[in-house]
Protein backbone atom coordinates (compact mmCIF):
# COMPACT_ATOMS: atom_id res chain seq x y z
CA UNK A 1 0.00 0.00 0.00
CA UNK A 2 0.96 3.52 -0.80
CA UNK A 3 0.99 6.19 1.49
CA UNK A 4 1.16 10.23 1.39
CA UNK A 5 4.28 10.25 3.71
CA UNK A 6 6.50 8.23 5.30
CA UNK A 7 5.76 9.70 8.92
CA UNK A 8 2.47 11.91 10.09
CA UNK A 9 3.36 14.03 13.13
CA UNK A 10 0.53 15.64 14.81
CA UNK A 11 2.01 18.26 17.46
CA UNK A 12 4.86 21.00 16.96
CA UNK A 13 6.37 21.10 19.93
CA UNK A 14 10.11 20.76 20.56
CA UNK A 15 9.56 17.02 20.83
CA UNK A 16 7.05 16.56 17.23
CA UNK A 17 9.49 18.83 15.28
CA UNK A 18 12.87 17.32 16.27
CA UNK A 19 11.28 13.59 15.38
CA UNK A 20 10.13 15.39 12.04
CA UNK A 21 13.36 16.79 11.51
CA UNK A 22 15.44 14.00 12.15
CA UNK A 23 12.82 11.45 9.87
CA UNK A 24 13.28 14.04 6.59
CA UNK A 25 17.25 14.28 7.25
CA UNK A 26 17.36 10.64 6.84
CA UNK A 27 15.56 10.82 3.89
CA UNK A 28 11.67 9.94 5.22
CA UNK A 29 8.95 11.75 3.64
CA UNK A 30 7.23 13.72 6.70
CA UNK A 31 4.34 16.51 7.54
CA UNK A 32 3.29 17.65 10.07
CA UNK A 33 0.29 19.65 11.50
CA UNK A 34 0.34 22.45 14.16
CA UNK A 35 -2.79 23.99 15.20
CA UNK A 36 -1.36 26.55 17.26
CA UNK A 37 1.81 28.10 17.15
CA UNK A 38 5.21 26.50 16.52
CA UNK A 39 7.76 26.33 19.09
CA UNK A 40 5.13 24.57 21.72
CA UNK A 41 4.80 24.61 25.35
CA UNK A 42 8.28 25.48 26.22
CA UNK A 43 8.78 27.84 23.48
CA UNK A 44 5.57 30.19 22.87
CA UNK A 45 4.14 29.82 26.97
CA UNK A 46 6.65 27.63 28.90
CA UNK A 47 10.73 27.50 29.89
CA UNK A 48 11.68 30.29 27.37
CA UNK A 49 9.43 33.26 28.13
CA UNK A 50 9.45 31.97 31.66
CA UNK A 51 13.21 32.11 32.18
CA UNK A 52 12.94 35.89 30.32
CA UNK A 53 10.64 36.32 33.02
CA UNK A 54 12.88 34.99 35.91
CA UNK A 55 16.34 37.15 34.11
CA UNK A 56 13.90 40.34 34.36
CA UNK A 57 12.52 40.06 38.08
CA UNK A 58 16.08 39.55 39.01
CA UNK A 59 17.36 42.77 38.09
CA UNK A 60 16.03 44.61 41.19
CA UNK A 61 17.96 42.62 43.94
CA UNK A 62 21.09 43.23 41.32
CA UNK A 63 20.55 47.33 41.27
CA UNK A 64 20.43 47.26 45.34
CA UNK A 65 23.81 45.11 45.05
CA UNK A 66 25.47 47.38 42.49
CA UNK A 67 24.98 49.92 44.88
CA UNK A 68 26.97 47.93 47.73
CA UNK A 69 29.70 47.55 45.24
CA UNK A 70 30.28 51.37 44.83
CA UNK A 71 28.04 51.80 41.72
CA UNK A 72 25.84 54.59 41.67
CA UNK A 73 22.57 53.14 40.79
CA UNK A 74 18.81 54.48 40.10
CA UNK A 75 15.75 51.73 40.04
CA UNK A 76 13.27 54.25 38.61
CA UNK A 77 10.75 51.13 38.37
CA UNK A 78 10.10 48.15 35.83
CA UNK A 79 8.01 48.62 32.85
CA UNK A 80 5.63 45.85 31.79
CA UNK A 81 4.83 47.07 28.58
CA UNK A 82 8.49 47.60 27.46
CA UNK A 83 9.06 44.37 28.53
CA UNK A 84 6.45 42.38 27.16
CA UNK A 85 6.69 44.19 23.63
CA UNK A 86 10.39 43.20 24.22
CA UNK A 87 8.86 39.28 25.12
CA UNK A 88 5.94 39.53 21.87
CA UNK A 89 9.01 39.94 19.62
CA UNK A 90 11.51 36.95 20.62
CA UNK A 91 9.03 34.67 21.02
CA UNK A 92 7.78 35.72 17.61
CA UNK A 93 11.83 35.62 16.37
CA UNK A 94 11.57 31.83 17.77
CA UNK A 95 8.67 30.41 16.20
CA UNK A 96 9.97 32.11 12.59
CA UNK A 97 12.84 29.57 13.52
CA UNK A 98 10.92 26.25 14.08
CA UNK A 99 8.71 26.89 11.14
CA UNK A 100 12.35 27.74 8.66
CA UNK A 101 14.21 24.62 10.22
CA UNK A 102 10.85 22.39 9.62
CA UNK A 103 10.99 24.34 5.85
CA UNK A 104 14.61 23.83 5.58
CA UNK A 105 14.60 20.09 6.51
CA UNK A 106 12.12 19.29 3.59
CA UNK A 107 8.59 18.79 6.43
CA UNK A 108 5.61 19.51 4.85
CA UNK A 109 3.53 21.53 7.56
CA UNK A 110 -0.05 22.03 7.64
CA UNK A 111 -1.33 25.12 10.07
CA UNK A 112 -4.59 22.80 11.21
CA UNK A 113 -5.44 20.44 13.97
CA UNK A 114 -5.32 16.51 13.21
CA UNK A 115 -6.94 13.63 14.69
CA UNK A 116 -6.84 10.20 13.66
CA UNK A 117 -9.21 8.99 11.13
CA UNK A 118 -7.56 5.27 11.65
CA UNK A 119 -4.11 3.56 11.64
CA UNK A 120 -3.06 5.39 8.44
CA UNK A 121 -4.83 8.22 8.36
CA UNK A 122 -4.92 11.41 9.67
CA UNK A 123 -8.13 13.91 9.13
CA UNK A 124 -6.92 17.86 9.19
CA UNK A 125 -9.70 20.47 10.22
CA UNK A 126 -9.21 21.97 6.78
CA UNK A 127 -11.30 19.07 5.67
CA UNK A 128 -8.87 16.99 4.07
CA UNK A 129 -6.98 13.87 4.66
CA UNK A 130 -3.47 12.59 4.69
CA UNK A 131 -2.09 9.14 5.06
CA UNK A 132 1.16 8.44 6.74
CA UNK A 133 2.78 4.81 6.92
CA UNK A 134 3.82 5.85 10.67
CA UNK A 135 2.00 8.52 13.08
CA UNK A 136 3.75 10.32 16.06
CA UNK A 137 1.55 11.81 18.41
CA UNK A 138 3.70 14.95 20.37
CA UNK A 139 0.41 17.20 21.44
CA UNK A 140 2.15 18.13 24.59
CA UNK A 141 -0.08 19.02 27.98
CA UNK A 142 -2.17 21.87 29.34
CA UNK A 143 -2.53 23.26 32.22
CA UNK A 144 -5.13 22.45 34.82
CA UNK A 145 -7.35 24.25 37.04
CA UNK A 146 -9.41 21.97 39.37
CA UNK A 147 -13.71 22.53 39.38
CA UNK A 148 -14.86 25.31 42.75
CA UNK A 149 -16.85 27.99 42.75
CA UNK A 150 -15.64 30.73 40.88
CA UNK A 151 -12.63 28.59 39.47
CA UNK A 152 -13.18 29.86 35.96
CA UNK A 153 -12.06 33.45 37.33
CA UNK A 154 -8.47 31.83 37.45
CA UNK A 155 -5.49 32.20 35.12
CA UNK A 156 -2.74 30.10 34.42
CA UNK A 157 0.47 29.89 32.88
CA UNK A 158 -0.74 30.35 29.93
CA UNK A 159 -1.62 33.80 30.60
CA UNK A 160 0.53 35.46 32.59
CA UNK A 161 2.66 35.91 29.33
CA UNK A 162 0.02 37.75 28.47
CA UNK A 163 -1.23 40.33 30.88
CA UNK A 164 -2.30 43.77 29.81
CA UNK A 165 -1.07 45.03 33.38
CA UNK A 166 0.84 43.93 36.11
CA UNK A 167 -1.52 43.22 38.67
CA UNK A 168 -0.11 45.12 42.51
CA UNK A 169 -1.23 42.04 43.62
CA UNK A 170 -1.43 38.28 42.96
CA UNK A 171 -2.38 34.88 44.22
CA UNK A 172 -0.40 31.94 43.30
CA UNK A 173 -2.25 28.68 44.02
CA UNK A 174 0.31 25.49 43.93
CA UNK A 175 3.48 23.85 45.40
CA UNK A 176 4.95 22.39 42.29
CA UNK A 177 8.01 24.36 40.77
CA UNK A 178 5.38 26.58 38.11
CA UNK A 179 3.97 27.58 40.56
CA UNK A 180 6.72 28.49 42.89
CA UNK A 181 8.98 30.27 40.11
CA UNK A 182 6.46 32.63 39.20
CA UNK A 183 5.53 33.24 42.92
CA UNK A 184 9.70 34.75 42.60
CA UNK A 185 9.22 36.37 39.00
CA UNK A 186 5.91 38.31 40.28
CA UNK A 187 7.65 39.38 43.27
CA UNK A 188 10.53 40.16 41.65
CA UNK A 189 8.89 42.79 40.01
CA UNK A 190 7.27 44.25 43.04
CA UNK A 191 3.90 42.47 42.86
CA UNK A 192 2.65 41.68 46.31
CA UNK A 193 3.06 37.69 46.01
CA UNK A 194 0.75 35.37 48.07
CA UNK A 195 1.19 31.65 47.40
CA UNK A 196 -1.11 28.92 48.64
CA UNK A 197 0.14 25.55 48.78
CA UNK A 198 -2.10 22.58 50.37
CA UNK A 199 0.99 21.08 51.14
CA UNK A 200 3.00 20.97 53.75
CA UNK A 201 5.71 21.98 52.12
CA UNK A 202 6.29 23.32 48.47
CA UNK A 203 8.09 21.16 45.60
CA UNK A 204 6.69 18.19 46.37
CA UNK A 205 9.14 15.16 45.84
CA UNK A 206 12.51 16.96 45.85
CA UNK A 207 14.72 16.63 48.25
CA UNK A 208 13.86 17.99 51.80
CA UNK A 209 16.56 20.17 52.67
CA UNK A 210 16.95 21.60 49.63
CA UNK A 211 13.07 22.54 49.14
CA UNK A 212 12.93 23.27 52.39
CA UNK A 213 15.62 26.11 52.30
CA UNK A 214 14.22 27.32 49.22
CA UNK A 215 11.01 27.87 50.47
CA UNK A 216 12.28 29.83 53.87
CA UNK A 217 14.61 32.19 51.13
CA UNK A 218 11.03 32.92 49.48
CA UNK A 219 9.78 33.95 52.41
CA UNK A 220 12.77 36.09 53.42
CA UNK A 221 12.68 37.89 49.84
CA UNK A 222 9.04 38.78 50.51
CA UNK A 223 6.39 35.95 49.32
CA UNK A 224 3.76 35.63 51.59
CA UNK A 225 4.03 31.59 51.52
CA UNK A 226 0.58 29.87 53.08
CA UNK A 227 1.07 26.19 53.31
CA UNK A 228 -2.09 24.29 54.58
CA UNK A 229 -4.03 26.52 52.87
CA UNK A 230 -6.13 26.52 49.67
CA UNK A 231 -9.15 27.99 47.66
CA UNK A 232 -12.60 27.29 49.03
CA UNK A 233 -14.13 30.11 46.07
CA UNK A 234 -13.09 32.89 44.78
CA UNK A 235 -15.95 35.93 43.49
CA UNK A 236 -15.31 39.17 41.34
CA UNK A 237 -15.23 42.50 43.05
CA UNK A 238 -15.30 45.26 41.00
CA UNK A 239 -11.42 45.31 39.09
CA UNK A 240 -10.24 42.77 41.80
CA UNK A 241 -10.70 38.47 43.06
CA UNK A 242 -12.23 38.27 46.18
CA UNK A 243 -10.57 35.01 47.54
CA UNK A 244 -12.09 32.66 50.20
CA UNK A 245 -9.51 30.49 51.46
CA UNK A 246 -10.01 27.02 53.27
CA UNK A 247 -8.43 28.59 56.06
CA UNK A 248 -10.91 31.46 56.46
CA UNK A 249 -9.43 34.04 55.40
CA UNK A 250 -10.97 36.49 52.66
CA UNK A 251 -8.55 38.66 50.43
CA UNK A 252 -9.13 40.58 47.75
CA UNK A 253 -6.56 40.23 45.20
CA UNK A 254 -5.96 41.36 41.58
CA UNK A 255 -5.38 38.11 39.57
CA UNK A 256 -5.33 34.17 41.21
CA UNK A 257 -2.96 32.38 39.02
CA UNK A 258 -3.38 28.25 39.07
CA UNK A 259 -0.24 26.04 39.04
CA UNK A 260 -1.79 22.76 39.93
CA UNK A 261 -0.98 20.11 37.25
CA UNK A 262 -0.93 19.75 34.00
CA UNK A 263 -3.44 17.09 31.63
CA UNK A 264 -2.39 15.62 28.36
CA UNK A 265 -3.85 17.05 25.41
CA UNK A 266 -5.55 13.64 24.06
CA UNK A 267 -8.75 14.40 23.94
CA UNK A 268 -10.46 14.44 20.48
CA UNK A 269 -7.63 12.96 18.78
CA UNK A 270 -10.01 9.77 17.82
CA UNK A 271 -7.44 7.24 19.81
CA UNK A 272 -10.68 5.51 21.61
CA UNK A 273 -12.31 5.03 18.46
CA UNK A 274 -8.94 3.17 17.59
CA UNK A 275 -8.56 1.35 20.53
CA UNK A 276 -5.03 3.40 21.58
CA UNK A 277 -5.07 3.26 25.34
CA UNK A 278 -5.19 6.32 27.67
CA UNK A 279 -4.49 6.50 31.29
CA UNK A 280 -6.39 7.92 34.35
CA UNK A 281 -4.45 11.24 34.36
CA UNK A 282 -5.74 11.09 30.45
CA UNK A 283 -1.86 10.26 29.12
CA UNK A 284 -0.92 8.19 25.77
CA UNK A 285 0.24 4.62 27.07
CA UNK A 286 3.05 3.52 25.23
CA UNK A 287 5.36 1.04 25.47
CA UNK A 288 9.15 1.34 26.24
CA UNK A 289 9.83 2.30 22.37
CA UNK A 290 7.12 4.70 22.94
CA UNK A 291 4.56 3.18 20.56
CA UNK A 292 0.80 2.48 21.02
CA UNK A 293 -1.47 -0.08 21.25
CA UNK A 294 -1.49 0.39 17.45
CA UNK A 295 1.71 -0.31 15.85
CA UNK A 296 1.98 2.10 13.45
CA UNK A 297 0.66 5.36 15.99
CA UNK A 298 3.49 6.41 18.38
CA UNK A 299 3.65 9.13 21.08
CA UNK A 300 6.02 10.77 23.08
CA UNK A 301 6.66 13.77 25.01
CA UNK A 302 4.56 15.19 27.46
CA UNK A 303 1.39 13.57 26.11
CA UNK A 304 2.54 10.39 27.44
CA UNK A 305 3.20 11.90 31.19
CA UNK A 306 6.35 9.80 31.89
CA UNK A 307 9.11 12.64 32.22
CA UNK A 308 7.37 16.32 31.45
CA UNK A 309 10.60 18.22 30.24
CA UNK A 310 11.47 19.46 27.28
CA UNK A 311 14.61 18.16 26.47
CA UNK A 312 13.07 14.82 27.22
CA UNK A 313 10.60 15.03 24.86
CA UNK A 314 13.64 15.80 22.45
CA UNK A 315 15.19 12.90 23.04
CA UNK A 316 12.53 10.32 22.98
CA UNK A 317 11.70 11.95 19.52
CA UNK A 318 15.36 11.03 18.65
CA UNK A 319 14.74 7.53 19.84
CA UNK A 320 11.75 7.21 17.83
CA UNK A 321 13.50 7.75 14.93
CA UNK A 322 16.43 5.59 15.61
CA UNK A 323 13.92 3.00 16.27
CA UNK A 324 11.38 3.12 13.55
CA UNK A 325 13.92 4.43 10.12
CA UNK A 326 17.16 3.65 11.40
CA UNK A 327 16.29 -0.37 12.56
CA UNK A 328 17.65 0.46 15.76
CA UNK A 329 14.99 -0.60 18.52
CA UNK A 330 16.12 2.56 21.02
CA UNK A 331 14.23 2.95 24.47
CA UNK A 332 14.58 6.81 25.55
CA UNK A 333 16.62 7.07 28.79
CA UNK A 334 14.88 8.23 32.04
CA UNK A 335 17.02 7.56 34.74
CA UNK A 336 19.37 10.05 36.58
CA UNK A 337 17.73 13.58 34.68
CA UNK A 338 19.11 16.60 35.69
CA UNK A 339 16.91 19.51 36.56
CA UNK A 340 17.12 23.15 37.39
CA UNK A 341 13.78 24.64 39.06
CA UNK A 342 14.41 28.68 38.24
CA UNK A 343 12.80 29.57 41.54
CA UNK A 344 14.81 32.48 43.65
CA UNK A 345 16.38 30.87 44.81
CA UNK A 346 17.48 28.52 41.90
CA UNK A 347 17.92 25.13 43.09
CA UNK A 348 19.13 21.77 40.34
CA UNK A 349 19.43 18.52 40.87
CA UNK A 350 20.14 15.22 40.04
CA UNK A 351 19.46 11.49 41.43
CA UNK A 352 17.69 10.75 44.65
CA UNK A 353 16.71 13.15 47.15
CA UNK A 354 18.04 11.81 51.29
CA UNK A 355 15.24 10.49 51.85
CA UNK A 356 14.49 8.15 48.76
CA UNK A 357 17.84 7.06 48.90
CA UNK A 358 17.73 5.91 52.68
CA UNK A 359 15.01 3.97 51.88
CA UNK A 360 16.77 1.62 49.23
CA UNK A 361 20.27 1.55 51.28
CA UNK A 362 22.49 3.01 54.41
CA UNK A 363 23.99 6.47 52.87
CA UNK A 364 26.14 9.31 53.62
CA UNK A 365 25.25 12.75 53.70
CA UNK A 366 27.32 15.16 53.04
CA UNK A 367 26.04 18.89 52.78
CA UNK A 368 27.02 22.69 53.50
CA UNK A 369 25.02 25.79 54.25
CA UNK A 370 26.93 29.29 53.43
CA UNK A 371 26.40 32.97 52.47
CA UNK A 372 27.80 33.53 49.55
CA UNK A 373 31.18 35.90 48.68
CA UNK A 374 29.29 38.25 46.35
CA UNK A 375 25.64 38.68 47.84
CA UNK A 376 27.32 38.47 51.73
CA UNK A 377 29.54 41.49 50.59
CA UNK A 378 26.14 42.95 49.19
CA UNK A 379 24.79 42.92 52.93
CA UNK A 380 22.03 39.99 51.66
CA UNK A 381 21.79 37.01 53.90
CA UNK A 382 20.31 34.42 51.20
CA UNK A 383 22.02 30.98 51.82
CA UNK A 384 23.38 28.35 49.21
CA UNK A 385 23.20 24.64 50.22
CA UNK A 386 25.44 22.02 48.46
CA UNK A 387 24.42 18.29 49.03
CA UNK A 388 25.52 14.44 47.98
CA UNK A 389 24.44 11.91 48.52
CA UNK A 390 26.75 8.76 48.94
CA UNK A 391 25.94 5.30 48.93
CA UNK A 392 28.34 3.69 51.64
CA UNK A 393 28.58 0.11 50.30
CA UNK A 394 29.40 1.09 46.48
CA UNK A 395 30.90 5.41 47.60
CA UNK A 396 28.85 6.58 44.32
CA UNK A 397 27.04 9.73 44.34
CA UNK A 398 23.65 8.84 44.19
CA UNK A 399 22.07 12.44 44.40
CA UNK A 400 23.38 16.01 43.91
CA UNK A 401 21.32 19.11 44.76
CA UNK A 402 22.37 22.77 45.02
CA UNK A 403 20.11 25.48 46.21
CA UNK A 404 22.66 28.58 44.66
CA UNK A 405 22.56 31.54 42.01
CA UNK A 406 23.37 29.76 38.89
CA UNK A 407 22.56 26.04 40.26
CA UNK A 408 20.71 24.92 36.85
CA UNK A 409 24.31 25.90 35.22
CA UNK A 410 25.97 23.92 37.60
CA UNK A 411 23.64 20.54 38.09
CA UNK A 412 23.80 20.27 34.09
CA UNK A 413 28.10 19.81 34.98
CA UNK A 414 27.78 17.85 38.45
CA UNK A 415 24.84 15.42 36.43
CA UNK A 416 27.86 14.02 33.65
CA UNK A 417 30.06 13.08 36.68
CA UNK A 418 26.49 11.53 38.36
CA UNK A 419 25.30 9.76 35.14
CA UNK A 420 28.75 8.57 34.35
CA UNK A 421 28.86 7.11 38.17
CA UNK A 422 31.03 9.02 39.97
CA UNK A 423 31.93 7.98 43.06
CA UNK A 424 32.51 10.47 46.54
CA UNK A 425 36.22 9.77 45.66
CA UNK A 426 36.14 11.13 42.35
CA UNK A 427 34.91 14.20 43.32
CA UNK A 428 37.26 14.56 46.19
CA UNK A 429 40.40 13.63 43.54
CA UNK A 430 39.30 16.83 41.52
CA UNK A 431 40.83 19.84 42.55
CA UNK A 432 38.77 22.87 44.00
CA UNK A 433 38.20 25.69 41.56
CA UNK A 434 38.75 28.64 43.95
CA UNK A 435 36.86 30.94 44.78
CA UNK A 436 33.74 29.70 43.52
CA UNK A 437 30.52 28.16 45.60
CA UNK A 438 30.80 25.19 43.51
CA UNK A 439 34.15 24.62 44.78
CA UNK A 440 32.41 23.10 48.04
CA UNK A 441 31.00 20.13 45.73
CA UNK A 442 34.55 18.73 46.22
CA UNK A 443 35.85 20.12 49.50
CA UNK A 444 33.28 18.21 51.09
CA UNK A 445 35.57 15.77 53.11
CA UNK A 446 33.09 14.18 56.31
CA UNK A 447 29.41 13.51 56.21
CA UNK A 448 27.05 15.49 58.38
CA UNK A 449 25.04 12.62 59.06
CA UNK A 450 24.49 8.48 57.97
CA UNK A 451 21.22 7.28 57.77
Amino acid sequence: MSFDYDLFVIGGGSGGVRAARVAAAGGASVALAEEDRYGGTCVIRGCVPKKLMVFASEYSGMVEDGRAYGWDLENKGFSWDHFKGKLNAELDRLEGIYRNLLKNSGVESFDARAKLADAHTVALSDGTTKTAKHILIATGGRPWVPEFPGSELAITSNEMFHLEKLPESILIVGGGYIASEFAGIMNGLGVKTTQYYRGEQILRGFDNEARGLVAEEMIQSGIDLQLGNNVAEMQREGDKMRVTATNGDVTLFDQVMFATGRKPNADNLGLEELGIARGKGGEIKVDQYSQTAVPSVYAIGDVTDRVNLTPVAIREGMAFVETVFNGNPTSPDHELIPTAIFTQPEMGTIGLSEEDAAKEETIEVYSTSFKPMQQSFAGRAQKVLMKLIVSQASRKVLGCHIVAPGAGEMIQLAGIAVKMGATKEDFDRTVAVHPTMSEELVTLKTPVRTV
